[in-house]
């Protein structure tokens, strides 16, 4: 029950993420997760309230099978707005280390047009190894 992060120095030093990850242990497949409160709205003013949101939603997903924050093997970030998410990075950044710590699961940032809810800034989806 074990994540290995593993970033080989032939690779640029990564920055906000792991360039591959190992683990032993029951796989854990996290559905997407927006920043939807209980009751189905899409709540939080900008990206870093949603993302904080969304990061939350997906933590509570993991807890629930049992799982903790460093069992996250690999996470993909879907962004509505790229500019807008890269301007606040050290404020993602900050939530990141707030709700998971310092380590990072490998990791993709990918621009969207939109997702299911409109009002929808990011959606995070990932895997862990429990």
């Amino acid at each position: 029950m074990s994540v290995e992060r593993i970033n080989p120095p032939e690779l640029a030093k990564p920055a906000g993420f792991a360039h591959a990850t190992s683990g032993t242990g029951r796989v854990v497949f996290l559905a997407g997760q927006t920043a939807m409160d209980p009751g189905g709205r899409i709540v939080g003013d900008g990206v870093v309230a949603q993302f904080a949101v969304a990061l939350g939603n997906l933590l509570t997903a993991l807890r629930a099978a049992g799982g903790q924050p460093g069992d996250l093997a690999s996470l993909t970030v879907y962004i509505v707005d790229m500019d807008d998410y890269k301007q606040h990075a050290r404020e993602i950044g900050a939530v990141w280390r707030q709700l998971v710590g310092r380590d990072y699961p490998a990791m993709a940032g990918i621009g969207v047009a939109r997702l299911w809810d409109v009002e929808a800034l990011v959606e995070v989806q990932g895997y862990a190894v429990i």
